[in-house]
């Protein structure tokens, strides 16, 4: 592995390196990349037990994703699934719809799906190759020779750089973001693509593990405690000085000035006021918080690498007596109260409501 490759296994999300330890998302050289950016996705015996990394809704279907290029839909609530046709075999980091049929999808190297079947069929739209090329051809037209070295790094290493999360606005724009400082948009439904490298204000390359949007405010949050803030709908961003210099790996916007990060070692920060000051939410153990996410009421839910279902309440992380689970690496919260959560072991539902009624009795104690 490259000098580059070993920083972003060690900075990666404890989910990937946990992938990694047990051999679901090989470290590949950039060479072998490339190949599995040209193979489609090989049949599954039993897919809904493979290593899942990311989970959506689109419409009343589920939809989840992880090794391998493996994807896998629902229409019956989650009680058996299909594996859908892709057209690679990388890992897939991170889902989201904009409708019951259009939706985005991104992986390692560089991957950019797109479908317009609800989840059903996926064809590419982008990957590290062209991310590559479009880095260097950005650079040369702005003449800055720092931007320049870097993008004709990013030529030689390879496709071997993962996109880690992305923003879907809506069946035509989206944002996607990932390692070393990637971050690129479309505007034509991935027909173009544009850096939006230069808007960050990365100088360090530091990766970018989460973006979300509320409004005409888009965060970005990752390494080393990285937070950038958009007010005009991405046009520009500002830093946002965070009191934690460890990786957030995934944020929410709950509200009007409301941010939440959360990730390494169970740190979970709030700020109510754009980011000029924060509080540190209490959490139920000093496990890494892999993913989370918003309920239709505006409430919060995570997952942590202990295989633990924390929610948000009274100004803390409290856990879910939701039984025993393995290193969770994501969830969506399900439009009928549910939680649908993804892990090294596959796809799990969790009743929130009869898990809800559980702990208010054990807290009520």
């Amino acid at each position: 592995m490259t000098r580059s490759g070993m920083r972003s296994a060690r900075a990666l999300p404890a989910a990937l390196i946990a992938a990694l330890a047990i051999g679901a998302v090989p470290a590949l050289p950039a060479p072998q990349v490339g190949d599995a950016l040209d193979r489609p996705a090989v049949g599954a015996r039993d897919a809904a037990h493979a290593v899942l990394l990311t989970a959506a809704q689109a419409g009343t279907r589920l939809v989840v994703a992880g090794e391998r290029g493996i994807v896998l839909t629902s229409d019956d609530a989650g009680q058996s699934w299909r594996q859908s046709r892709v057209p690679v075999s990388v890992s897939l980091t991170a889902l989201r719809f904009a409708d019951a049929a259009h939706g985005y999808l991104v992986g390692h190297g560089g991957t950019v799906l797109a479908t317009d079947d609800g989840g059903l069929t996926w064809t590419r739209q982008l990957d590290g190759r062209t991310i590559a090329r479009l880095e260097l051809d950005a650079a040369r037209a702005g003449g800055d020779a720092a931007a320049l070295k870097s993008a004709e790094r990013l030529v030689a290493d390879g496709p071997d750089k993962p996109l880690l999360d992305l923003l879907v606005l809506d069946a035509q724009r989206a944002v996607v973001v990932g390692a070393y400082g990637l971050a690129l948009a479309t505007d034509d439904g991935g027909a173009s693509w544009s850096s939006w490298r230069g808007r960050l204000d990365d100088p360090k390359e530091l990766h970018f593990y989460a973006v979300r949007k509320r409004g005409d405010r888009i965060a970005v949050a990752g390494e080393q405690g990285l937070l950038r803030l958009s007010t005009d709908a991405g046009r520009t961003f500002k830093r946002i000085a965070t009191p934690y210099q460890g990786s957030f790996f995934t944020l929410e916007m709950p509200s009007d000035g409301e941010i939440v990060v959360a990730g390494l070692r169970g740190n979970v920060w709030r700020s109510v006021d754009d980011g000029a000051n924060w509080s540190q939410l209490a959490s139920s153990a000093p496990v890494s918080i892999t993913a989370s996410t918003q309920r239709a009421d505006g409430s919060l839910v995570f997952v942590n690498q202990a295989g633990m279902v924390l929610e948000l309440r009274q100004g803390s992380l409290q856990a879910l007596p939701a039984g025993l689970l393995p290193p969770l690496n994501g969830l969506v919260a399900l439009s009928d109260g549910a939680l649908l959560t993804v892990s090294i072991d596959g796809v799990r539902l969790i009743d929130v409501a009869a898990v809800s009624s559980q702990a208010s009795g054990l807290w009520k104690k």
